[in-house]
């Protein structure tokens, strides 16, 4: 059974950082392409971030030189490095597994951390 299991999350002050992780298991991990999205009270989950098996990065424009995803295959693990904190980037942040398997896109989710930037 593959599992997503989001850490790292907290209340922050704006200007400030988290480092958010989120480990997977159960399936291979160094194949898959990796995503953050986040999702704000009363609003649309939205895209955040993507890395692919191969390295290549994408990020939504709100985050560009502030966020930064990275992936650690040998601990199974995405990261996303956020710093200069806004209070609208308080939201409950997922990760998001994409895997191919016999030609099928199987897509699996975390259960969310809350981040709250705030004074």
């Amino acid at each position: 059974q593959v599992q997503l299991v989001e850490s790292g999350g907290g209340l922050v002050q704006p200007g400030g950082s988290l480092r958010l992780s989120c480990a997977a298991s159960g399936s291979i991990f160094s194949t898959a392409t990796m995503n953050w999205y986040r999702q704000a009270p009363g609003k649309e989950r939205e895209w955040v971030a993507t890395i692919t098996s191969g390295g290549n990065i994408n990020y939504r424009d709100s985050v560009k030189g502030r966020f930064s995803i990275s992936r650690d295959n040998g601990k199974n693990t995405v990261y996303l490095q956020m710093n200069s904190l806004k209070p609208d980037d308080t939201a409950v942040y997922y990760c998001m597994k994409i895997e191919v398997i016999r030609g099928v896109q199987r897509n699996t989710w975390g259960q969310g951390t809350q981040v709250t930037v705030s004074s």
